[in-house]
């Protein structure tokens, strides 16, 4: 079976590599020379999400970008992605799931979208920018979960526990903090709190990546 990398780029943004494809989500402040794309999902259409500059940084002719409907206002080649919807993309399959605010304005239902990508027999969720949701009791068999622990905008580090109590992965990422919001004090906080009450792994992925 052919390995999965992913590479966390900072706050919200990733890189995974698999069947020597490049999937960036969220890309944001990349640094320069970065790899071109294959495939570019974007949560939403805040700047920290939706960076147009990062965008035409690594997207090539025949990049496919993927977003919600506000991604689309603003990247005019994005396909929109709406919660429930599924494409493949060259055997890599892409689900978009809910991801929005409760009790908080910042992203309402609706605005933008998590996404579970399954390639090799693994399924990595990347919750974009939520809070805890009901939706996520109907997650299954995820590997792999990217989730936000920086607070304000998205969960804090005690709720993202309570996600991965419910989410149950084999693994889970923390993600945006350390930038913009958040800091590593709450990626700390939740992999030892998680560790401790879940079966789940944490790993930290500063100056490192992940195979699975």
């Amino acid at each position: 079976m052919i390995p999965l990398k992913i590479e966390w780029l900072g706050h919200a943004s990733f890189l995974i590599e698999v069947s020597d494809k490049r999937i960036y989500i969220d890309p944001y402040a990349l640094s320069q020379g970065s790899e071109p794309a294959d495939l570019i999902l974007i949560t939403h259409d805040h700047y920290d999400h939706c960076d147009v500059n990062a965008i035409n940084e690594i997207k090539k002719l025949r990049t496919h970008i993927l977003g919600s409907e506000g991604v689309a206002k603003k990247i005019s080649e994005a396909g929109i992605l709406r919660p429930g919807d599924v494409t493949d993309f060259n055997g890599i399959k892409i689900k978009a799931v809910p991801s929005y605010n409760i009790g908080k304005h910042f992203h309402p239902r609706g605005s933008g979208t998590g996404f579970v990508i399954e390639a090799e027999g693994k399924r990595v969720y990347h919750a974009g920018d939520t809070d805890l949701i009901p939706e996520m009791k109907e997650l299954e068999g995820i590997t792999v979960a990217l989730l936000p622990v920086g607070g304000t905008y998205t969960m804090n580090a005690d709720e993202a526990v309570e996600a991965v109590k419910v989410i149950k992965p084999k693994i889970a990422v923390p993600m945006h903090y350390g930038s913009i919001v958040g800091s590593r004090a709450d990626a700390n906080r939740f992999k030892v709190r998680a560790e401790r009450e879940t079966e789940t792994r944490i790993e930290i992925l500063e100056n490192r990546s992940l195979e699975i």
